[in-house]
């Protein structure tokens, strides 16, 4: 998360992650805009690159070669990463729609989100065909027909739909990879039959004669039939189906056909062409809202252009320059589109063609020239300047105008204490929008103008209570508002406690009105995302204007006092077994570097986002001991808490550690977290610590973990059948990572083996 106190004045969101959108990210981490506020949300964390998708295919590249990392790219340029799709605009309040979290506000909007094969509702298509698109979910499902024709004895028939460029490189690149799978598995590739079909009179129209030859002469040279003037009516299981009955018999189809826009820019009531994309001028601005933009495949053009990522390629630079000017009221330039370009279209082996205007050519040196020009492609994008440094607050009055301008002057000369306080109004606005939900143990909540809450405390339960708070470390309100409140309730889970009530303490940057409300709106939607479902109320807190985003919660829980789980509970011969995975804190140490994976961060957060509450009455079913949530101290921290409390050594076995995607490749780099040294002068805990310091995994025994997993012990006979109820009930990663054994008298309770 990029860090400012430069006031925000003005929202620009960024839909999708596509070509022109990484370019446009790139220029505003070169070339900040004081005021304006970038936010990206994309369904993909890893955009693909299209000119390498072939070569992946193929088996020439890896996943990491052709995919921009969008986690690195919108920190870089200090944009809000919302990982979702996007179902619809609200073009009359600027507000972006997105399943599961509430409206994203904007002032400025620009769509880049692709395209998608036309399957002009056809039967069977979404049920048996491999689309190309989206391209994340091609290449998972690819990998699976990959291990299908190595399974398959006999024939293994593949119908390629599609006679454009996209359809026959990829009819050669899925070719020629299967052939080489099934050389290295030492089987006969001649039962392995191709053909592709196109419903116009030849492929690669828009192409010259000279490439439709080559291609057709490679085609030949490789067993693959083309079959012209054949429109695909219907897929099945094993075949597909021709207009007029024909049937061809297929064991994998794979769609390519022409592309299709998203449903939503028209249900939003956008200007569309007749196929759905997205009408603009030569600005690249909507035709009918003069606040949106749209670029790439999803864009129409009146100088129409085939659906090429080259052209979104090229709209990045003067898409960039038109949104900024959209923001601050300049003059936009046009996009003149290129009337000609090199395609260079490769053929599954390290050879390509190449196509420009009329000519062409063909050669081995093609390919590496490509490989060439796609890796230097790539590296404009992964391997990013150092992060511009913020130099102070700016009143960003390019971006503003004359109110905003006034409200920003004011916002300059902030007040401390109460003053610093949200405003009632804004506060009053925020809180009609949450939904109010009541417990009739909550006497008075927030739905009532007093000072306090009122709570009961039936009889025979005893109250348990915690607090927890801490600076945002993403940039994503609602999210972080989910995490801080599964962080906070975690304690009363690990208590074995039923969650009651809630108080929310909030810090919300210094901005216009409309900004402060929507950010504290969204914290604290996301908060009530995580406690609704635990089935407490959130009953009152307190709100003030700050330098950051921060967020906690002090929570109330209620327990039979016989029944509560305490640290002091574990016996000998009980298995340890941890619900979720560690490693939060050396991966947002790295996040905060740059040099952590988008994904990695994503599975993280998804980690974080699950609530302990269904573990905690899984391992209650199962007659737990002893119980705590993993947080600040780390694994080994809170161990030695509950062995010195229980008075009994614990045995953690190193290999069955659950990790998160990422973190021994960040602790191996050195990049940990702050907290890491005090946690590190646990290690007086540790038998044989210089044994046990030699293994990968050993810093990450002291990693402070936010949303951790609880940490029980279970009576051994009943723990593996723990752990599969876990996975069931939707802990993927839970295991029996050790053992409890008999005190030893040593001074160091811990062992690791």
């Amino acid at each position: 998360m990029k860090s400012g106190n430069t006031p925000v004045a003005k929202d620009l969101v960024l839909i999708g992650g596509g070509h022109a959108h990484v370019a446009v990210l790139k220029r505003f981490g070169m070339r900040p805009m004081p005021g304006l506020r970038l936010t990206l949300i994309t369904r993909d964390i890893d955009t693909p690159y299209s000119g390498m998708l072939p070569g992946l295919v193929a088996g020439h590249y890896g996943f990491d070669d052709c995919h921009i990392d969008l986690g690195p790219l919108a920190r870089f340029a200090g944009a809000r990463l919302y990982h979702a799709e996007v179902d619809g605009v609200d073009l009359d309040n600027r507000l972006v729609h997105a399943p599961g979290r509430p409206p994203i506000a904007y002032d400025v909007l620009s769509i880049n989100t692709g395209s998608r094969p036309n399957r002009v509702d056809i039967p069977g298509v979404d049920e048996f065909a491999l689309a190309a698109k989206p391209i994340d979910i091609f290449l998972r499902r690819w990998q699976q027909l990959v291990q299908r024709v190595l399974a398959h004895d006999g024939a293994f028939r593949v119908v390629i739909v599609g006679g454009g460029a996209g359809g026959v490189e990829l009819a050669l690149s899925t070719q020629w990879r299967l052939r080489r799978e099934l050389a290295a598995a030492g089987r006969d590739h001649s039962h392995l039959h191709y053909q592709l079909l196109t419903r116009g009179d030849g492929i690669m129209p828009g192409h010259s004669p000279g490439v439709r030859q080559r291609f057709e002469r490679l085609f030949a040279e490789r067993a693959i039939p083309i079959r012209t003037n054949c429109p695909v009516a219907a897929v099945a299981r094993d075949h597909v189906t021709i207009v007029g009955g024909e049937t061809i018999a297929a064991d994998a189809v794979i769609w390519v056909t022409t592309a299709s826009a998203p449903a939503w820019p028209r249900e939003s009531r956008l200007a569309v062409d007749d196929a759905g994309f997205i009408r603009v001028d030569e600005s690249l601005r909507s035709l009918s809202h003069d606040n949106v933009f749209a670029a790439g495949d999803v864009a129409a053009l009146a100088d129409a252009r085939p659906k090429s990522g080259v052209f979104a390629v090229r709209q990045g630079g003067v898409l960039t320059d038109n949104l900024r000017a959209a923001a601050s009221g300049g003059r936009l330039r046009p996009y003149r589109a290129q009337k000609r370009f090199l395609g260079l279209i490769s053929t599954g082996d390290k050879y390509a063609v190449a196509s420009y205007g009329d000519w062409s050519y063909e050669s081995a040196t093609l390919w590496r020239i490509k490989d060439w020009i796609d890796r230097r492609f790539m590296r404009k994008f992964t391997e990013l300047p150092d992060m511009a440094q913020d130099t102070g607050p700016e009143l960003a009055a390019g971006v503003a105008d004359g109110d905003a301008i006034r409200e920003l002057s004011a916002i300059a000369m902030r007040c401390g204490g109460c003053g610093a306080k949200v405003g009632a109004t804004v506060l009053s606005r925020v809180m009609q929008r949450l939904p109010d939900t009541r417990r009739d143990d909550v006497l008075i909540g927030r739905d009532a103008p007093d000072d306090c809450a009122m709570l009961v405390v039936p009889p025979g339960k005893v109250l348990v209570q915690s607090v927890d708070y801490f600076r945002a470390f993403i940039d994503d309100a609602y999210t972080f508002g989910a995490i801080a409140a599964n962080h906070a309730l975690g304690d009363v889970f690990a208590m074995g406690a039923e969650a009651q009530s809630a108080l929310a303490i909030a810090t919300v940057p210094y901005g216009r009105e409309r900004v402060v409300e929507e950010t504290l709106h969204d914290l604290l939607a996301g908060a009530l995302s995580v406690i609704e479902p635990s089935g407490a109320v959130l009953a009152g807190g307190h709100s003030s204007e700050g330098a950051e985003l921060a967020f906690g919660l002090s929570v109330n829980g209620l327990i039979d006092p016989d029944r509560a789980w305490r640290k002091q509970g574990l016996k000998p011969g009980d298995a340890l077994v941890l619900t979720k995975p560690i490693g939060t804190g050396t991966l947002f140490a790295a996040e905060m570097r740059g040099r952590a994976k988008g994904r990695w961060i994503d599975a993280a957060i998804q980690s974080m986002l699950l609530s302990n509450l269904d573990a905690a009455r899984c391992l209650q079913t199962f007659d737990a001991t002893a119980c705590t949530d993993l947080t600040g101290f780390g694994l080994v921290g809170h161990l030695l808490e509950m062995t010195r409390a229980s008075a009994v050594d614990a045995v953690i076995e190193r290999e069955a550690l659950p990790l998160l995607d990422g973190a021994l490749d960040t602790v191996r780099a050195g990049i940990l977290s702050s907290l890491q040294p005090q946690n590190l002068r646990l290690r007086r805990g540790i038998r044989d610590i210089e044994q046990a310091a030699r293994h990968p995994a050993y810093p990450l025994l002291f990693d402070p973990q936010t949303a951790g997993g609880l940490l029980a012990g279970v009576p051994a006979d009943r723990a593996a059948d723990c752990v599969e109820a876990l996975h069931q009930r939707g802990y993927p990663d839970a295991a029996i990572i050790g053992y409890v054994e008999v005190q030893s008298g040593a001074l160091e309770p811990i062992r690791l083996v």
